[in-house]
This record gives C-alpha cells, structure tokens and sequence, in this order.
C-alpha cells in the first residue's frame, strides 16, 4: 500500500525566506519548521494562521528564529496544540535565541506579536530528543516514526527521517554542513542510502566558500590591523547558535600569547550571554569528536572562556578596560539589538571595523551595507529608537494616574509596617485572653495618664518579636528573593574570613541585587515604567565594513556531490533563489535520474510514488453496514458501494466556519466518496479467508484442544494419522482425511484462525 504524501510550501519557496512547509502523508499533517522573517511582519505567516489547528506534529531543525521563529506566537497565539519535536539544544538555545530576539524588539517599539511567557509556554511543549532517537508518533499519526540526524550548521541542528511502516522513507535536509568545524561535526547524510522523498535546499547553490585557512587568516588580520589602529571591531552574530564557533575560535586566538592581543578586551554582548555559554558547557556530548575527547580526557571544557567578558548591556562593554575592543554582538542583521546601537556609535570613526559573518533577508541594513559597498563618508539615515525608564516629573505623574493597580510592585512600606505592627498588637491582646503567651507581668500601680483614653493595654514580657507570616487565598505568601541563587561572585564575599560578618552579609545582599539587575534585565525592563524614545538620525558611515563568512552551510559545488551520493528517487528543492533552485533542479534530473519538484510559495504538490492513486471517502450510511471480522493485526471487511462525486468533504467543517479568505477552489473541490448499493444491487461474492497461518502454530492450537499431532517430512499429521494439513504453493492450506467427528472439529479451528468476508 503506498500513502499519498504532498507537500504545501507555505514560506521558502523560489526566494529566501524562512522555511516553513507542511508535509501530508495521507491524513496526517507535519509542520516542518516555522520560521519568521527579521522584521516579524505578520502578513509574512498569514497562510499558516489557517492551518495551524489542522496540524498533528511540529519538527524543528535549528534553534535560530529563522527555523522556529513563529513558535511562540503560533503556541500562545493561535492556540497551536500538537507534538514539537526537536533536539535538547535545539530546545535549550532556541528559547535563548527568541528570548533574545524578543528583548531586542520590545527595546526598541512596543512588542506585542507574543511575550516572553508565550516563549515559554510555547518551548514547555516540546519532547526533546536525542540524535538517532526513533519516536513513533501517536494517535492520528500511529504508523509513522521520525528519527533526528546530525545536520551540523548549529548546535543540534537536526536533519528528520521520516518513516511510515513498510513504505518509503522521506528525509527532510536544509541548512546542513557536511565539513567539520571547531566545534561541530559534518551532517551524516551519507549514512542515508537512495531516500524515496528527499525535500532540501537550494541556499548556496550557486555560492562559491573560501577555504577556512582563509576565511580565519581574513578576520585576525582584520581584528590585528584594527585594534592597532586604535579602533574598535564589532562582529554581528546571532545569538546561541554559530557565534559558539565565533567565540571559541576568538578565545583560542587570545590564549597565544604570540598573537599580542591578550592586551585588548573582548566582549560577548546579547540579553542572555550568561545562559548561552553555561548551555554550551553543559552540551559538550553534542559537538565534535575532538572537542568531546579532550573534555573527557583532560576535564578541559573548551567553553570555559578565561577572555571573554560576558556582557547583557552597553554599559557592561563601556565598563571594560580602556582601550580598543573586540565584541561579538547580537542580532545580525542590525535591524535591532545591540549590533544596531554600536553600528550608530561606531560607524563615523575611520579606525573602527563592522565585520558581517552571514547573510540576513532582503531589505535589511546588513544586507544594504554589503550589497551597496559604501565609500568612506556615505551618509545614511536610520531610525534610532530605544526604551528608557521613567524619571523625576514623568514616573511621579505615572505612580499618580497608575497607581498600584497596574503596577503591584511599587509597594509602600511604610503602610506595611503599620499594618504589621496592628496586627502583632491584636495577637498579644488575643494570647492573654486565650492564655497563650509569653511569660506576661502586669504593671502594679501604674496607671494611663494619657489625655486619650487607650483601647489597648500594654503589659511588659520578655523581648521577643515574631514575625508575622503574611497568607491570602491560596496559603503562604512566597517572597522569592529568599529562594533565588545568589550569583558565583557573591561567594567571594562568603569565603573570606574577615572579622566583621555583618559586612559580608551587606555586600552579598549589594551583590545579589546587582546580579538580579543584570542576569534577569528582561525581567526588571519589564517591571519598571519606561516610555520609547524614537529619533530620526543621519549616521556617517566612515568605519570599514566586511563580510567574513561564519554560516557554516554546505556550499553548492560540494552540496551537487551529496545529492549524487545520495541518488534519491524524488526531490522537492526549496528555500533558494529561483536561479539557484533550477541548478538543483536540472542537476538532479540529468546526473542522479530522479523525479524532481520545484514548488512556488503557496503551491501544493503531490509527491506520491504510485500516479494513478486516489483517495476516496466513505459515507456513514455505507461505513454503518460494514461488517467487520478480526484478523491478526487490523479489523477487515467486504465493501460493495458505488463510487460518487461530492462538492464538499464529508468531514469538512461546516459553511459558517469557512472564513473568506479561504479560495474558492477549496470549496469548489470535489471529493470521490464510495455510497451505498441497494440490496438487490449487491452482488454475491466467494468467501475470502485473510490470513499467513503457519502450522507450527496451529499445532500449538491443537495442543490446547488436546488433540494429538505430529510433523512429518512438512506434513502436520492429526489423530493418529488419520487428518493430514500441508501449506499448498498458493499459500493456502490443505487438510485431507476421512470424515469424522475430529476432521470437523478441527476444520474448525482451522476456519477460527482466519478473517472470513
């Protein structure tokens, strides 16, 4: 039996817009990626919005936002609600990425496509995998499994082998890297021999790489040549995922005391630095065999950087030591986040150095600057927004009109303390009455002498002051300051044996409030009152711009040679430039002899083997009359029906759910349906037994029935040799033997091992 599998490219299709596809096989429908462009456009997922409660499982690739980017608001949004399957670092630096990518947009305008709760809630979803894990999918999608293979490119980029029982396999490959790199291996394909489905990618197809001795001779010359000249150097990198080679590679390069660079800073910036080094140490298993053996060997975590300052604000970079500085900033297409605000500052220094490590989507400013190669003193005029936090007239005005409705943090503790003191002063009048209470001496002889007469009366007891736990509807109130770890630099304080306790303990609390400022910013952005602050300003761009290639993809001549090795029968291309996609395309027709694809965004193609398949509903007047009889695995039955015609699926949602925007093709399409046969329509038919029944095992049903049988040159001989059973070249089963009450009896259990229609 063959499924009939079709692809719907919503995204990354004949351009290079993010990937994001629908595979269908047969009923069952997985969402391969869902990425989201840089400027998070929302007409850009408009097509996806209306499939997304058809779905039955989300793959994922690699961890950056233009593979996973519309998961957050997909989940939180949408209401998407289905299995997400991906690797541990795909899910561990991928919550990094749109953590990041989040906080650089709510920087600078008011974001509100999704929150950091809906990344949350969104990533919570995911089963996370190990490479070469087989899962079975549930439910609707029982029969198929799925399996995760090293694509390289990013730490647990993934490539998917997708498999349904006794059929084809489809492999789902984009984004890979087949070459070795400092801290990954290349893809695995080449394990995969002739795929029937393969869907991949035509990105570099026509690009040409340098070889690495190269591309790493290029950037430390430019690093050396700048530094010395006084200037600063910013590398536009993304977030958790190739800015791992990046800085492992620049940490390296500091160590060698040769190099003279040790006398200058480098500097790690983004919203989550911390976090993403911490994942990467702890993720060691998931990069290449070198890496993995020294840990293992000499304990040597190459991500224990000893000269790179991890940094979450500019006014960590500007807290560096003076002097020329080297920093990997985040995002890379300098729309926003950090790379965007140093670009402004740096850019009008001669001296200084913007190198750019890959390529971003059309019409972005990285892309500008790389395309459009700019002589010294070119002018360009940018919008300079960002978020400030409220001051002086301004936050007393929004304390005045908000108050603590809208912002339950601003707490008056002056109210607090009244409040507590009433309450500890009700408890002691309460204790004497009850007879719970400390030791308690009543006053003799001392009277009030107050003008007011006093409601409560005040006895002396030993000094003891209890603290009054604070509880509302739901039990204890948690103050989460008590519980939250106090940061590794706080510890300092701790081990030194110094005289004056009481001071250390001041300095912890000094630490861990600062640690709270800068490894949970986004928290405390978004807490406090800010307003945005939008400008419209001419930047002169006189510092050198470059492009040094980071991405870590396969280039095309040796992508061609992996196909040829390959040898698939069918291939779909997608995510290239239309150019790129024909020089797959022609390539895999003439040298590797298979069906080829090349669908426009939007288009659906039916990729099933077999042509002349069709899918054909049944009525629930003809499914009601079935008559079902239990085989060894499934249920079967005898179908008679007609074959019809409808305008509309049976299962199809009902007129008033169909939006507008839906084509009119959709509910234009007809559907072949089998109905139901009259009785006097119905034709007579022979009996059909289904089943592979081997005697060895109908010996053993003998034996429960205590009947006596034997085997004899691949006869099964039955009481005392009179019955005789042997399998026919047909298949089929043979019994012989004189008629008795024993050749009935064993007919049958020989009709029960067989679904008869």
């Amino acid at each position: 039996m063959t499924s009939i599998i079709k692809l719907h490219t919503i995204s990354g299709a004949m351009d290079e817009s993010p990937p994001c596809y629908i595979l269908q096989i047969d009923d069952v429908r997985i969402l391969l990626d869902c990425g989201w462009d840089e400027k998070f456009d929302p007409n850009f997922i408009k097509e996806l919005k209306r499939q997304v409660h058809t779905l039955d499982a989300v793959l994922l690739s690699h961890p950056d936002a233009y593979h996973l980017g519309a998961l957050p608001y997909l989940v939180g949004k949408l209401g998407l609600n289905c299995p997400i399957y991906a690797t541990i670092p795909v899910f561990k630096m991928g919550q990094m990425f749109m953590y990041d990518l989040y906080m650089s947009h709510f920087n600078m305008y008011d974001f509100d496509l999704f929150s950091l709760d809906d990344v949350d809630t969104a990533f919570e979803k995911i089963t996370q995998l190990k490479y070469n894990q087989t899962v079975s999918l549930k439910g609707k999608g029982y029969g198929i499994s799925i399996t995760p293979l090293n694509a390289g490119h990013m730490i647990g980029g993934t490539i998917w082998k997708i498999v349904k029982v006794g059929e084809e396999d489809i492999v789902y490959a984009i984004d890979f890297n087949h070459k070795k790199e400092r801290h990954l291996s290349g893809c695995e394909l080449d394990r995969l021999q002739r795929p029937s489905l393969l869907i991949t990618d035509a990105y570099n197809a026509q690009y040409q790489q340098a070889r690495r001795r190269a591309r790493d001779e290029k950037l430390m010359t430019n690093i050396l040549q700048t530094v010395r000249n006084n200037g600063n150097v910013l590398i536009a990198v993304d977030t958790a995922g190739r800015v791992l080679e990046l800085a492992h590679m620049l940490d390296q390069l500091w160590k060698n005391k040769e190099s003279g660079l040790m006398a200058y800073s480098l500097a790690l910036l983004n919203n989550v630095s911390y976090n993403v080094i911490e994942f990467a140490k702890s993720q060691i298993e998931w990069m290449s065999d070198k890496l993995t053996k020294a840990f293992e060997g000499a304990r040597n975590n190459p991500f224990h950087f000893k000269h790179i300052h991890l940094c979450h604000t500019l006014a960590d970079v500007y807290k560096l030591p003076a002097g020329p500085k080297v920093v990997l900033a985040s995002t890379p297409d300098l729309e926003s986040g950090f790379t965007r605000d140093l670009f402004i500052q740096w850019a009008g220094n001669p001296n200084n150095s913007i190198i750019l490590t890959t390529r971003t989507g059309p019409g972005t400013l990285a892309m500008e600057l790389v395309e459009n190669s700019m002589p010294p003193g070119r002018q360009l005029e940018l919008d300079v927004r960002r978020r400030v936090e409220l001051e002086g007239a301004e936050l007393d005005e929004y304390l005045r009109t908000q108050g603590e409705k809208l912002n339950p943090l601003i707490v008056k503790p002056e109210l607090e303390e009244e409040e507590s003191s009433s309450d500890s002063e009700d408890d002691i009048e309460m204790s004497i009455i009850t007879g719970k209470h400390d030791i308690v001496v009543r006053a003799e002889g001392r009277h009030h002498s107050g003008f007011f007469k006093s409601n409560k009366r005040h006895h002396v007891m030993f000094p003891y002051h209890e603290e009054k736990i604070k509880y509302d509807d739901y039990g204890e109130v948690i103050n989460l300051d008590d519980y939250r770890i106090v940061d590794a630099a706080s510890y300092e304080y701790a081990t030194d044996d110094g005289p004056n306790k009481e001071n250390v303990k001041k300095e912890e609390a000094h630490v861990e409030q600062q640690t709270n400022g800068n490894g949970h910013c986004d928290v405390q952005l978004l807490e406090k009152p800010t307003k945005l602050i939008s400008q419209r300003k001419t930047i002169e761009v006189n510092a050198q711009i470059q492009r040094i290639d980071f991405e870590g993809r396969s280039d095309g001549e040796s992508m061609l040679k992996i196909l040829s090795q390959l040898r698939p029968r069918r291939v779909i291309v997608v995510h290239g430039t239309a150019d790129g996609t024909q020089v797959v395309a022609k390539h895999c027709e003439q040298n590797v002899g298979a069906r080829v694809f090349a669908p426009q965004k939007g288009e659906i193609i039916d990729v099933t083997t077999e042509i002349h398949i069709y899918q054909v509903r049944l009525t629930e007047g003809l499914v009601s009359q079935l008559q079902f009889q239990k085989g060894k695995d499934a249920e079967v039955a005898w179908i008679d029906g007609r074959l019809g015609m409808r305008l509309q699926a049976i299962d199809a949602p009902n007129q008033a759910e169909v939006t507008v925007e839906q084509d009119a093709a959709t509910l234009d399409s007809k559907t072949l349906t089998l109905e139901t046969l009259d009785i006097d329509e119905i034709p007579v038919h022979n009996s059909v037994l289904i089943n592979e029944l081997k005697l060895s095992d109908f010996k053993q049903i003998l034996m429960r029935n205590n009947i006596n049988s034997e085997f004899s040159g691949g006869v099964l001989w039955c009481c005392n040799g009179t019955l005789a059973l042997r399998r026919v070249d047909a298949g089929k089963v043979a019994m012989e033997g004189c008629i008795s009450e024993e050749y009935y009896k064993i007919r049958e259990l020989l009709y029960e091992q067989y679904a008869i229609v």
